[in-house]
């Protein structure tokens, strides 16, 4: 093959070399696109932020500070921030069922090493507060995970999951008390409008919802401006 001719095949086969580079790339990053696709599936029903609910009783109507019992051994919950999400509707009060004001408080997470400040008591005596009512052990819901009154024989002043026998204390910010849940319950902040006496959940706080990558996916949203507060007897 004559001299001046192989600059030319030269560059061919750089060429040639590039053009396969690409190929194999473009082959490869669309199987790892599925690849990715498959192992982390499109989250659906996601929300963008954390909705602002009014605590309705079942006829519709909202809920009142005079609806709710002190230490009230029934338990009574609403779903939020999704569907199918029960959380803890509580109106805490001393032995003899006065009010107890419920401060803010520094809250561990063992799990993580992590702390978090607690949403405080809302309403006329800053005694209502609320907190997922799935338990963060092995998710566990009522009537096995429920608040025992401060006058009970077991338990009292606690929240005890009969499944395994975690136990969270609601007025120090529904914080860890035994294992084997490595994690305090979710916290719901609540707002309380004093003009018209009326509770409206707002935002979570803490860890996340067990059996959730987030709060706000995973479930279906809460189509109204309301959620409606159930009472569950156990």
């Amino acid at each position: 093959m004559p001299e001046d001719e192989k600059p030319i095949d030269e560059q061919r086969r750089k060429f040639l070399k590039v053009v396969g580079v690409m190929i194999i790339g473009a082959g490869l990053a669309g199987t790892l696109r599925s690849v990715v696709q498959y192992v982390i599936p499109p989250t659906s029903n996601v929300e963008s932020s954390f909705p602002t609910l009014l605590l309705l009783l079942p006829n519709g109507n909202p809920v009142h500070t005079s609806d709710l019992t002190v230490n009230n051994p029934s338990v009574v919950t609403f779903d939020y921030p999704l569907q199918n999400e029960p959380n803890f509707l509580l109106r805490l009060g001393d032995s003899t069922n006065n009010d107890v004001k419920i401060e803010s408080t520094t809250v561990d997470i063992p799990a993580t090493g992590g702390k978090y400040q607690s949403p405080a008591g809302v309403g006329p005596y800053g005694s209502v507060v609320s907190s997922s009512a799935i338990c963060q052990h092995l998710g566990c819901i009522p009537p096995e995970l429920r608040f025992h009154p401060p006058s009970a024989t077991d338990f009292p002043g606690k929240i005890h999951c009969d499944c395994h026998g975690s136990t969270y204390d609601p007025y120090k910010g529904f914080s860890v008390v035994t294992g084997p849940t490595k994690a305090p319950l979710p916290g719901i902040v609540l707002s309380y409008d004093q003009t018209n006496d009326t509770y409206s959940a707002t935002m979570l706080v803490g860890p996340t919802i067990y059996g959730r990558s987030s709060d706000l996916s995973g479930g279906n949203p809460i189509s109204s401006a309301g959620t409606t507060v159930t009472t569950l007897g156990v």
